[in-house]
C-alpha cells in the first residue's frame, strides 16, 4: 500500500506528485495499491491544506481556509478501507501528512495561523500502525536513510515469502523457510530464533496451519527491534567462517578477521567482509550457506550501487553520549 502521490498521481494539496525513489525501485518486484485518503474523502486537487487541530482532548482534521472540520469523514473511510486490504505486506506512506504520516506530522491549538504545539501520526497513518504493528511500515522519507531502507526491504521480502508460504505451503516449507532464514533470523533476534526453530520441531505433532499463525508472531517479534546491531551482523559472519576454518590458510583467516575488526571500530563499511564470505562461498560450493536468505535478503537490482553501508557508524551515533 502507497500513497498516491508518491509516483502515482498529482495529488498533493498543490497539485505535485512526489518522486520516490525506493517506489520506482519496487514497482518491478510489487504489486502497488496507490490510495490518497484526503481525495478519497473528498478534498480535490489543488485544495486547501488541512491540519490536525487540538482541543477538548481530542485532535481533530480541519482545513483552516475554509472551516470545514474533515474528522468524521475520514474516520469512516480509514477502517473502510483497511478492511478491504488483503494480503498486505507493507506501506510505504508519505512523510509528514496530516492524512499519511506515520510520525513528526504537526499539530495545532487552533485553525488560525500558529505555531505547532505538538506531532503525532496522521489520521490514516496512525491507523495503519494500529492495525498492522508487524508489517514493514516506513514513510518516504526516512526511507531516504540507507540503513533504513535495507531494513524495510528485507522485512519486506521476508514476510512477503512467509505470506505466500502459510497461505500455500505444506510442513517441508516451514522447515525450509526456517532452514533458509536461519542466518538472517540470527541477525535479528537470537531469542526468537530458538524459539522458532523449537516450533518447527513440532514435537506436539501440531497440524501445519497452527504451526504456522504461531511462528508467524515470532516472525513479527525478531523484526519488531528494527536493524540488526553490527554486533549481531559480526556473529552471523563468525558463524559462516566456520565453515571453512578448515580449507583456509591462516593468512586469509587473518585479512578476513582484519577486515571484520575494522568495520566493528566504525572504520570501513560492512560490505567488504560480507563480499569476503560471498566469495568462499561460491569458491568452496558450500549449499547451505548458498540458501542463507542473510547474504541476499532480496532482489540485488534494489541495492543502491552509491550507497554507503554505513551502519557502523550510524550505530556509533546512535549510542554515543550526548555532547
Amino acid at each position: 500500500m502507497v500513497s498516491r502521490c508518491l509516483g502515482f498521481d498529482h495529488c498533493r494539496y498543490n497539485g505535485d506528485m512526489i518522486s520516490s525513489p525506493i517506489v520506482e525501485k519496487l514497482k518491478n518486484y510489487a504489486d502497488f495499491l496507490p490510495v490518497c485518503a484526503e481525495l478519497e474523502i473528498g478534498l480535490g486537487v489543488p485544495r486547501n491544506p488541512i491540519r490536525i487541530v487540538s482541543g477538548g482532548g481530542k485532535h481533530r482534521l480541519v482545513q483552516p481556509a475554509s472551516g470545514l472540520d474533515v474528522t468524521e469523514k475520514m474516520n469512516d473511510f480509514v477502517p473502510s478501507f483497511l478492511n478491504s486490504l488483503e494480503n498486505v505486506d507493507g506501506f510505504i506512506l508519505k512523510s509528514r501528512s496530516p492524512s499519511c504520516g506515520l510520525k513528526d506530522v504537526k499539530v495545532y491549538g487552533t485553525m488560525e495561523k500558529s505555531r505547532a504545539i505538538a506531532k503525532t501520526a496522521g489520521f490514516f497513518g496512525g491507523a495503519v500502525l494500529l492495525r498492522y504493528p508487524f508489517l514493514a511500515i516506513e514513510d518516504e522519507g526516512r526511507l531516504r536513510n540507507h540503513r533504513i531502507e535495507e531494513h524495510f526491504l528485507t522485512k519486506l521480502f521476508t514476510l512477503a515469502a512467509f505470506r505466500k508460504l502459510k497461505n500455500e505451503g505444506q510442513m517441508k516449507d516451514l522447515v525450509t523457510f526456517h532452514t533458509e532464514n536461519s542466518y538472517l533470523l540470527m541477525a535479528y533476534s537470537q531469542a526468537e530464533l530458538k524459539k522458532m526453530g523449537k516450533i518447527v520441531a513440532n514435537p506436539e505433532k501440531k497440524p501445519f496451519e497452527e504451526l504456522a499463525l504461531e511462528y508467524q508472531s515470532h516472525l513479527f517479534r525478531a523484526f519488531s527491534g528494527g536493524a540488526p546491531r553490527y554486533t549481531s551482523k559480526i556473529n552471523v559472519l563468525m558463524h559462516a567462517l566456520g565453515h571453512f576454518s578448515k580449507e583456509l590458510s591462516e593468512r586469509e583467516k587473518a585479512f578476513f578477521l582484519d577486515w571484520l575488526q575494522r568495520y566493528r571500530a566504525g572504520h570501513v563499511p560492512f560490505c567488504p567482509a560480507l563480499n569476503i564470505i560471498r566469495a568462499w562461498i561460491v569458491r568452496f560450493g558450500d549449499e547451505y550457506l548458498m540458501r542463507q536468505t542473510f547474504f541476499d535478503p532480496y532482489p540485488e537490482s534494489l541495492i543502491e550501487v552509491d550507497a554507503v553501508h554505513s551502519d557502523r557508524r550510524e550505530d556509533l551515533w546512535n549510542t554515543a553520549a550526548p555532547p
